[in-house]
């Protein structure tokens, strides 16, 4: 099934062949799978392993790495492969293991960045206390997952929602991958500087605010943040002073996020929450987007040619309910970010507002369209 999504390269239309990765009813039933088969496959994957190793005469896996001894290349009688010499690659020192007793460690890249924070007595004891506390760090892009381990602590101490404290954490520098990843209600995290990929990813609460280390009318035309950003995200806010890459929002069941502009397929399989772009975008905007709404500044009137249309309806601001979602949450941009074309939206109000699309799926257009829709950021 993997193999058949994998070699498709379709998911992103919502034509998935084998029923995966789609929405479309018809097309789902031809997975007639379940979760615990795919357990019970790996399950007979490792006892066909045990059954090899057994025959080998290896007890564990560490003993099976880097035994080049056991294999044997095969025979194929193939002019492209006849000159091939993996003997390279074969050559054995089963005396000498030694290679393999090193110390067991959780990342190769030296010190944890989070460490500065989760070793300070006053920084926990706001944890523990339900406090407020800030810090300041510099920040390098070999600091990966930043903020998810204290996002852990706060959540084995309170659960995802107990936590009535503030911690507000300010980054300069280039983050590394997934940063303000599973982020909780009462964290307020800032990065002065540019982000990779998965930016907030499996975001829970707490709000994330990106701006350049300078801004002016043209910072949000750069891009800012990377590809796949809050991804599965489940609550809280995100403001990014610049342009997302692609797949922004991917799989958003829940998150707020306001951006100057983002790459393909933005909105991607969202089932929840709020987007806002305020510039430009790719193609392929809201393909397989069930649910949540989101807004487009459509200020070329060229936005209905990039939007994939299987799911979502194109409508222009209908409700009052449905403008002031948007005015707060630009309002809010402009707070976090002094963003100049949030800035030039708001003095402008009135006209601008026609300029917005909001794409909404059909399965979603009472609740999303009309006074419901007000809940979404209650």
């Amino acid at each position: 099934i993997a193999e058949g999504c994998i070699m498709a390269r379709i998911c992103h239309t919502n034509k998935c062949p084998v029923g995966v990765a789609t929405q479309q009813e018809h097309l789902r039933k031809r997975f007639p799978g379940l979760p615990e088969h795919v357990v019970n496959f790996f399950i007979f994957v490792a006892e066909e392993l045990r059954q090899l190793m057994s025959i080998l005469g290896i007890a564990t896996m560490q003993e099976l790495i880097g035994r080049t001894d056991l294999l044997e290349p095969r025979k194929i009688n193939l002019q492209k492969t006849a000159k091939v010499d993996l003997s390279a690659l074969l050559k054995s020192n089963n005396s000498n293991r030694s290679w393999l007793e090193h110390e067991e460690v959780a990342h190769g890249n030296g010190p944890i960045l989070e460490d500065i924070l989760l070793q300070d007595s006053e920084f926990m004891s706001a944890i523990k206390d339900h406090q407020e506390i800030t810090r300041d760090l510099s920040i390098v892009n070999t600091d990966r997952s930043v903020c998810a381990r204290i996002a852990g602590e706060i959540a084995s101490l309170y659960g995802n929602k107990g936590f009535k404290g503030q911690l507000n954490l300010n980054f300069i520098g280039a983050a590394g991958q997934s940063f303000g990843a599973f982020l909780l209600q009462g964290m307020s995290i800032c990065l002065t500087g540019e982000a990779n990929d998965y930016v907030g990813k499996g975001i829970n609460g707490g709000s994330i605010t990106i701006i350049p280390p300078q801004i002016n009318k043209d910072s949000g035309n750069q891009v800012i943040l990377g590809n796949t950003c809050i991804y599965g995200g489940t609550g809280g806010s995100l403001f990014a002073l610049g342009r997302a890459g692609e797949r922004f929002a991917v799989r958003n069941s829940g998150v707020k996020a306001v951006i100057e502009g983002a790459g393909d397929h933005c909105c991607e399989y969202m089932t929840g929450g709020v987007v806002i772009v305020l510039g430009k975008t790719g193609r392929n905007i809201a393909a397989g987007m069930t649910g949540g709404v989101a807004f487009f500044f459509d200020n070329d009137q060229n936005i209905s040619n990039k939007v994939n249309k299987e799911i979502v309806e194109i409508h222009t601001i209908s409700t009052k309910e449905q403008e002031n979602i948007l005015k707060c949450l630009i309002e809010l941009h402009y707070k976090y970010t002094l963003s100049h074309k949030a800035n030039e939206i708001l003095s402008n109000w009135e006209e601008s507002k026609k300029l917005f699309k909001v794409l909404i799926p059909p399965s979603e257009k009472v609740k999303l369209g009309l006074n419901e829709l007000a809940k979404i950021v209650s």
